[in-house]
């Protein structure tokens, strides 16, 4: 939660600034409030940075910048290992990543703050059931990886869950019922991202009660002035915590810590690095990463120019092939500069259907875009680092999205997702698993993170020749 910019006591003081900055408005029903909901609505003004709310609210006035083709260019990236030097180069990665994470150096970070509104699941998106077989949720698959690679590397990795004010008690109860998955109470850490107000056209607050101003997440970037805010980036400090692993809580496939990317991170002297996968092509959406007037960025999907989306190589492979995945490592001593002085990342304008309570009272719920909401994205972090890392890793082994309830990046493709990386993993020791003529697989297979991470750790566990079926857990 932000910190009080005011006396969450001092009525008067707070109508001042309100009125001060044009929101007297949101005192309108104070007759009508009881003496809670009026402690309520002081609290949550005290909270609310007036000042910022209206810079932004004035810098939004002008067109939004937009993207011109010139200015972009493709980003340098470490490809998928292909020669025997790039495998040498990998091989030095994960062993400086191991020595990392043996040392205590690295924090795993997950950002968690959505619902599983879409999904049509009433709850956080991370106690959402993903395990086709175990019913496990995305919250224990991930927090199963970070006690594994705790165990295989000899040290805790502690982990930081940033929660929003929707889902934070639930996220609490989920994992106090859960007894937090194994993993110790001092090593699991639950702040909340912050909140700011969206406004209507001319800079208003929405009242969403009566007593109440309408806000919403101030966007991804958000988390790195929550680990600022929440004393969690001081934690670290005195754990001797140097990189923060961040990854958000809807991708099943994500490798925890990987230490090749940890390892190329550090061996680089770089301040925030970025994964990214071969895009399936020009339409899909997801961000690319790219050098904008000569600075690394994440170029939205949206924003790409279409004749840059559609521009090939010369051997006929998109130009902006590299698509963002939202896993990155960061130093804390970045993330220290970065929140040094204010927060540093600049607030991008979204226009969006708010609901609000009008002057009668009565709650509105457009289906027009009525409202601006101001968010900030993490990876605008890249075009301040000083030195970047772009990783290109394996769609299959890394990146299986839980976003929509159907179709692409739904819940039955990340798990038939997980199924066949973990078949690979099974033939890759081998077993033998029984397929279809057709060389397909009909259903599912699962593995506790807690007892494979990777293939490796089913040598030994896997006899040669044992038959895989449909079913099988492990």
């Amino acid at each position: 939660m932000k910190p009080r910019t005011a006396n969450p006591t001092d009525e008067k003081g707070l109508r001042a600034l309100a009125e001060a900055h044009g929101q007297g408005h949101v005192f309108r029903f104070w007759g009508e409030l009881n003496a809670a909901e009026r402690s309520a609505l002081l609290e949550q003004l005290s909270r609310i940075d007036f000042d910022l709310i209206g810079r932004l609210v004035a810098e939004s006035a002008g067109p939004p910048p937009g993207v011109q083709a010139g200015s972009l260019a493709p980003a340098p990236i470490v490809r998928v290992p292909r020669t025997d030097e790039e495998r040498r180069d990998e091989a030095r990665a994960r062993e400086r990543g191991a020595e990392l994470l043996r040392a205590g150096k690295v924090a795993a970070f997950v950002v968690a703050g959505g619902q599983g509104t879409r999904l049509g699941f009433d709850g956080p998106k991370g106690a959402f059931v993903i395990g086709p077989l175990t019913g496990r949720t995305l919250f224990r698959h991930h927090a199963e990886k970070v006690l594994a690679t705790s165990r295989r590397h000899g040290r805790t990795v502690p982990w930081y869950v940033m929660t929003s004010e929707s889902n934070h008690e639930a996220t609490l109860r989920h994992f106090r019922e859960s007894g937090l998955y194994g993993l110790r109470e001092g090593d699991v850490r639950f702040f909340q991202q912050e909140m700011i107000p969206a406004v209507d056209a001319r800079g208003r607050f929405f009242l969403e009660s009566k007593g109440k101003v309408f806000t919403s997440p101030n966007g991804h970037g958000g988390s790195l002035k929550a680990l600022h805010d929440s004393g969690a980036l001081r934690e670290m400090r005195e754990r001797g915590i140097e990189l923060i692993f961040y990854f958000q809580v809807d991708n099943p496939l994500v490798v925890m810590c990987d230490p090749v990317f940890l390892g190329h991170h550090s061996l680089a002297g770089a301040d925030m690095s970025c994964k990214v996968v071969r895009k399936t092509g020009p339409g899909e959406k997801v961000g690319v990463i790219g050098l904008q007037d000569g600075k690394l960025t994440v170029i939205e999907y949206s924003d790409l120019p279409e004749t840059e989306a559609r521009a090939t190589l010369p051997d006929g492979s998109l130009k902006y092939w590299a698509g963002s995945i939202a896993i990155h490592v960061l130093s804390v001593s970045f993330v220290e500069e970065l929140n040094r002085g204010g927060f540093n990342l600049p607030y991008h304008r979204a226009e969006k259907s708010v609901p609000y309570t009008d002057e009668s009272g009565a709650l509105q719920k457009p289906s027009a875009k009525n409202g601006i909401k101001f968010e900030t994205f993490v990876f605008d972090a890249l075009g301040l680092a000083r030195r970047a890392v772009t990783l290109e890793v394996r769609r299959e082994e890394e990146f299986s999205p839980v976003k929509n309830a159907r179709g692409e990046d739904s819940p039955d493709k990340a798990r038939q997702d997980m199924t066949q990386l973990y078949l690979s993993w099974l033939e890759a020791c081998g077993a033998r698993v029984e397929r279809g003529p057709d060389g397909s697989f009909p259903g599912h297979v699962e593995l506790s993170p807690l007892g494979a991470l990777d293939a490796a750790d089913l040598r030994g566990r896997v006899m040669p020749g044992m038959l895989v079926s449909p079913g099988f857990v492990l």
